[in-house]
């Protein structure tokens, strides 16, 4: 969930009387170094919280493959009856490896009959995973929620006996992973259940007795390609979790392939904080360390509904966010594909979708146009040097031997407007194109020409924008 920053009453007060002082400061500056230079004055406190950025690119550099967090997309519980439809098409051009599904028991009727004597049928099941390899990408399947033929209340409750929980993520494996002969799935047990169920990791509602269960489901699963099981799909990063479930997979030779959390924030550098901090706890584990993969199935800048979702201010974030998780983050899971249904019949309605509902045309919103032209950069990974505080960048080479620089400008206030310098460094002087294309479809090419073995361009960015750079040789 989101975390929201907070101040005590008395740094209220602080703040509120530096405010009062503030402009008889600069009035007193103003007086002291001249009229003229007051915009300076006033440009340095402006600036004072944060870093302008200076972007530079070593064009030589060659880091290795971009990674790509970002091809990972997931769909929560809009609808029953969901299907991506026409929709696989615009996803396919995101180039998705993965797929994360949920609520697939209570959706989409899988287990059928009563405690002790269940059947199971996968045919509506298969239509939301046909539209998923048709996408291109596999599935990563949240084992959520209890069946409601084997509960003992809701869709939140323990089942009646834990065997048919058992079954019941055995069977969905061997048709998944076997019948339908799809390599590489995930199955993640459950999906938040510290707030879906309030279970613990300890006492009468235990997630540690709903994954036993289920990871012993998968190891009775036959017939089957490999596929890899974990959790706990947590609302965020928790050590008390986190310590839980490895001390018992270690205690239990139990299988524990991947732990999962999510992540709401408004803050650029909490995936890495929290990757950092999750990569310590793991070396307290030494059995897990070398294989145990840690995965990010939700992330957003929101994790309730924000008009940002339907504007330029989820775009933005959205890239500077999988930006700051090259190299540090393997799999994030944007949430989510398409908006549900608003009930009082808006087509934007701050839902977290990239697309709006079907009934209002399925139409992109610019969070999808955003990550279509962050994948478009080169598998070429360069150095770059220069990011602040808004402005977040990433370079690489493309098969053409072009130059491509990714900027994103997110500002939580919308008020940060830079003239980002871009530096291209080692680079053969001659003629070159410079290609500057932003969100919304606007595109600027100028032609320059260096004597020098670098090339320094300015690109405009308001507040909440993405751009692409392109240095094309003539």
């Amino acid at each position: 969930m989101v975390e929201y920053p907070y101040r005590t009453s008395y740094t209220k007060r602080r703040i509120v009387l530096i405010l009062k002082v503030l402009p008889f400061f600069l009035l007193i500056i103003a007086a002291l170094v001249g009229i003229s230079q007051l915009q300076v004055v006033r440009e340095f406190f402006g600036q004072a919280s944060g870093e302008p950025a200076n972007i530079q690119v070593d064009t030589q550099a060659v880091l290795g493959p971009m990674p790509r967090p970002w091809r990972n997309l997931a769909q929560g519980g809009e609808e029953h009856d969901w299907r991506m439809g026409k929709l696989v098409p615009s996803v396919r051009a995101l180039n998705p490896e993965y797929i994360r599904i949920d609520h697939i028991y209570d959706f989409y009727e899988i287990v059928q009959g009563t405690p002790g004597n269940i059947t199971f049928d996968f045919s509506k099941f298969d239509g939301v995973i046909d539209d998923i390899v048709a996408s291109g990408a596999k599935p990563y399947i949240a084992l959520s929620y209890m069946p409601p033929a084997i509960s003992s209340g809701d869709i939140l409750a323990v089942p009646v006996n834990w065997a048919d929980w058992q079954l019941t993520v055995q069977k969905t494996i061997e048709h998944v992973s076997g019948t339908r002969g799809i390599s590489d799935v995930y199955y993640e047990v459950w999906n938040e259940p510290d707030l879906f169920g309030d279970w613990k990791y300890y006492g009468d509602k235990n997630y540690i007795t709903l994954y036993d269960y289920a990871q012993r489901g998968a190891k009775n699963a036959r017939g089957v390609r490999p596929f890899k099981i974990g959790g706990p799909g947590i609302t965020a990063l928790y050590k008390n979790w986190f310590d839980a479930l490895l001390k018992y997979a270690v205690a239990n030779n139990a299988r524990l392939d991947f732990f999962s959390w999510h992540r709401y924030n408004l803050d650029l550098d909490i995936y890495r904080k929290d990757m950092f901090e999750a990569n310590n706890w793991l070396t307290q584990f030494p059995q897990l360390e070398p294989t145990l993969e840690l995965h990010i199935t939700e992330w957003g800048h929101d994790s309730n509904n924000h008009p940002g979702y339907d504007t330029n201010y989820g775009a933005a974030h959205a890239v500077a966010g999988s930006i700051e998780m090259i190299g540090v983050v393997d799999r994030a899971f944007a949430f989510e594909i398409q908006d549900g249904k608003d009930p009082e019949g808006k087509a934007n309605w701050g839902r977290w979708g990239m697309f709006t509902h079907n009934d209002f045309g399925a139409a992109p919103k610019p969070r999808y146009s955003a990550l279509r032209m962050l994948d478009r950069i080169g598998d070429q990974r360069l150095q770059l040097l220069g990011k602040g505080t808004w402005v977040k960048a990433a370079a690489a080479r493309n098969d053409a031997g072009n130059t491509q620089v990714i900027l994103s400008n997110f500002d939580r206030s919308g008020r940060n407007t830079e003239n980002v310098p871009v530096t291209f460094k080692n680079i053969q002087p001659g003629n070159y194109s410079v290609v500057k294309e932003f969100l919304g479809g606007r595109k600027q090419t100028e032609n320059v020409s260096t004597s020098a073995a670098e090339l320094q361009v300015h690109v405009a960015m308001p507040a909440n924008t993405v751009s692409l750079i392109e240095l094309i040789p003539q």
